[in-house]
């Protein structure tokens, strides 16, 4: 039997890796990638990527178990004992204490630049809401005008929405009663056609004027005022068919007056019920909705409201608003100016346009 001799094997010299630099390289690079990343990140800073920043500097400075993984903020960060520590604090409670400035610079930059992003987003929706209630107006304040019946509604807009007032300067309301006059049933009747075709819910704000006489049919002045509000809510739902899931009333008495109480000619004005096309944004945006509203009007040239001018300004249609054009006379005719309009009422004599 023959044996083949066994070759011998041949173990091949291993050659230098001449390209183990291009790791180290790689590395670096997937570093400066990573950081400007992250600087990207915080050049459009929103609030989702300042949870996910937050969460990646917990996790990064060694604690696996972050606020968002749904650890405790109380206990998963050292030193904080206090559960009313801010997100802030509790951030900054998990970075060794030699990286904490830098650290907590970082922060500052990306909340103050959230922050400030986010108002003027909120304030640019406000803005465009104003406009959009605006144009609401518009469609009402032309149908008022081709009925003739302009001089008998206000409006504005504040942090609820559209507010449109109807005053009793020509007897919306007679004294101490609820319902509507004719008339007041005509503009009622002139305005619903434009909030039907809306999607808002609807407030009646009922109001009485400020003079402290308690009215003939009903217990105080908050009744009177509610049964204002109501009255028109019926005619919105029962004449014109406006759901009832839209609409709500309310009664404010005479806590809530239009224009000053002490002005000449006041009370006809602040007897009156509101009607508000309720704004569905969100609370923070609404917050703004008057800032926006003041800003429109100093564009248009109306810097004033019209309430510090004597109510004979124009109102943001640009037009002139008669509502409010009653002399500031007292009773003798002779005009009582700015500082005698408290004294002028209570020196006339009480009449019935007086009573609520």
């Amino acid at each position: 039997m023959s044996h083949r001799p066994r070759r011998k094997r041949v173990h091949e010299e291993e050659h230098e890796n001449h390209e183990r630099w291009l790791v180290s390289y790689a590395d670096m690079i997937t570093v400066l990638m990573a950081l400007f990343i992250v600087l990207y990140a915080m050049s459009q800073v929103d609030e989702t990527k300042y949870e996910q920043l937050r969460d990646g500097l917990a996790v990064g400075f060694g604690r696996e178990q972050s606020i968002l993984n749904g650890a405790d903020p109380v206990s998963s960060a050292k030193g904080v004992d206090d559960p009313g520590e801010t997100t802030h604090q509790l951030i900054l409670a998990q970075v060794p204490e030699d990286q904490r400035d830098v650290v907590a610079r970082v922060l500052d930059q990306v909340v103050a630049e959230s922050d400030r992003r986010r108002t003027e987003r909120q304030y640019g929706e406000a803005r465009v809401e104003v406009e959009r209630l605006l144009d609401v107006w518009r469609r009402i304040d032309r149908a008022l005008r081709a009925e003739g019946l302009r001089d008998d509604v206000r409006a504005t807009v504040d942090e609820r929405g559209l507010v449109v007032s109807l005053v009793s300067q020509h007897v919306v309301f007679e004294p101490d009663v609820a319902e509507l006059t004719p008339r007041g049933r005509r503009v009622v009747d002139t305005i619903t056609p434009v909030l039907q075709a809306l999607s808002e819910p609807i407030e009646i704000d009922g109001h009485t004027n400020q003079e402290k006489v308690r009215p003939k049919y009903f217990p105080t002045d908050w009744e009177l005022s509610l049964a204002r509000a109501a009255h028109v809510l019926r005619r919105l739902e029962e004449v014109h068919g406006i759901r009832t899931s839209r609409l709500r009333a309310t009664g404010f008495g005479h806590t809530k007056p239009l224009i000053d109480p002490a002005r000449a000619g006041s009370q006809d004005v602040n007897k009156r019920v509101d009607i508000v096309v309720l704004s569905q944004e969100p609370a923070e945006t609404r917050a703004l909705m008057g800032e926006a509203y003041e800003e429109l009007r100093r564009e248009a040239g109306l810097d004033e409201a019209p309430a510090a001018r004597g109510d004979r300004s124009p109102d943001h249609t640009g037009s002139t608003d008669s509502t409010d054009s009653t002399d500031d006379t007292d009773s003798t005719g002779q005009g009582s100016g700015d500082d005698g309009h408290a004294d002028a009422a209570a020196r006339r004599p009480r009449t019935q346009e007086d009573q609520p």
